[in-house]
């Protein structure tokens, strides 16, 4: 009897570890599986907590006074840069009233001094001022557009101009400017009010303090440029040095040129085409579910072009989004081996900027194109 006990019992547990190891082997194999799930890098933004920038205007003598916005009640609130990752080379510029972060944005205007406004969820535009330590309120105005990007300056009663600066707790300093995507004088439409270029804050440029600024308030028409182009070339720079092209490929093979544009005096925010058939066509990063985010450009009629570094043994490699950094997307070309390549634009005279991609807003789809999703805009920017 002790023996048949025994011989239940033996077979009681075999049969459990059995069940056990049947369950385990079937919760494992249900589980995701790395290969066959898509990841898009991109997604993943490496966060930290909120680190908030002052925004202050600097006086000819190195003294610097508050910017601030304004309700309808004259009630002042806080304007502040935001760092909400572990880059500071693109920031946003809020205006927090009551706990919540509004935009700012220059709106667009007739005169040549466009208004800066903080926008509420209702649509109402509050005016963004500097202040004094007599109490005076100074108006903060876009001055003058230098292409993709609208030079920001408190005016005085007299007409001087004062820079407009971002300051981080550790004294880091960026500037602060307003950055067009859109080639029009619209940028878009926010709450009912036209838009004519996001404020950001950036890393100071070498020549931008330098602009001249025009004198007048006029009526400023049609955004006309005569500077001469400079074209920037794209490449992929390797562990060891070496410069590979990059271009663009049709599906037949076909290679062009990919470029940046320099169209104004100020070289901190550029837009990269790619050059094909006698039209400049966008890059851009577009959304998809890839691991990596794919760069593109894109042609008149919706045909998708492939952005490729080559080396030396005409052997193409991806150029990708590979992952996001606050506003900032960082691109590489990847090697068969999958080791990255940091691509950058240099300058005729030697200048180097970074090739990035730029989120202006939160949302995945920044825009369309010709029905194409785009995830952010490919431009060369001040490292």
């Amino acid at each position: 009897m002790k023996n048949s006990n025994q011989l239940f019992i033996r077979t009681i547990c075999y049969n459990l570890f059995i069940l056990g190891f049947l369950f385990l082997f079937t919760a494992c194999n249900n589980s995701p599986s790395k290969d066959k799930t898509s990841k898009t890098e991109t997604d993943e933004i490496v966060k930290v907590e909120d680190i908030f920038w002052n925004v202050k205007a600097i006086l000819p003598d190195g003294q610097s006074i508050d910017i601030k916005g304004f309700d309808n009640s004259g009630k002042p609130f806080d304007v502040k840069a935001i760092q909400n990752s572990d880059q500071d080379n693109l920031l946003d510029v809020k205006a927090i009233m009551d706990g919540e972060k509004l935009p700012v944005k220059i709106l667009v205007s007739k005169n040549q001094f466009t208004p800066v406004v903080a926008i509420s969820n209702e649509g109402n535009a509050y005016k963004i001022k500097a202040v004094t330590a007599e109490g005076e309120k100074l108006q903060v105005i876009g001055v003058t557009r230098f292409d993709n990007i609208v030079i920001m300056k408190v005016i005085t009663k007299k007409g001087k101009f004062y820079g407009v600066k971002a300051i981080s707790p550790t004294g880091k300093l960026n500037d602060i400017k307003g950055i067009k995507i859109n080639t029009k004088d619209r940028e878009m439409s926010l709450k009912g009010l036209n838009v004519h270029a996001h404020v950001k804050a950036m890393h100071p440029s070498d020549n931008e303090d330098d602009f001249i600024m025009p004198k007048k308030n006029k009526e400023k028409g049609i955004y006309e440029n005569d500077f001469e182009r400079i074209i920037w070339n794209i490449k992929a720079v390797t562990a060891d040095g070496k410069n590979l092209d990059v271009k663009a490929f049709d599906a037949e093979g076909n290679t062009f040129d990919v470029k940046a544009t320099q169209d104004s005096k100020q070289h901190s925010f550029m837009n990269i085409k790619a050059f094909v058939e006698g039209a400049e066509l966008p890059v851009k990063i577009m959304q998809s579910t890839d691991e990596y985010a794919p760069v593109k450009a894109i042609g008149r009629n919706g045909t998708i072009y492939d952005i490729k570094a080559l080396t030396e043994d005409n052997v193409k490699l991806d150029v990708k989004g590979i992952s996001r950094s606050g506003n900032i997307i960082h691109v590489k070309a990847i090697n068969e081996n999958g080791e990255f390549y940091g691509v950058k634009a240099f300058a005729p005279d030697g200048k180097l900027n970074e090739v990035k991609g730029i989120k202006i807003f939160e949302r995945k789809v920044e825009m369309k194109i010709q029905g194409n999703p785009v995830y952010a805009h490919l431009k060369a920017i001040q490292q």
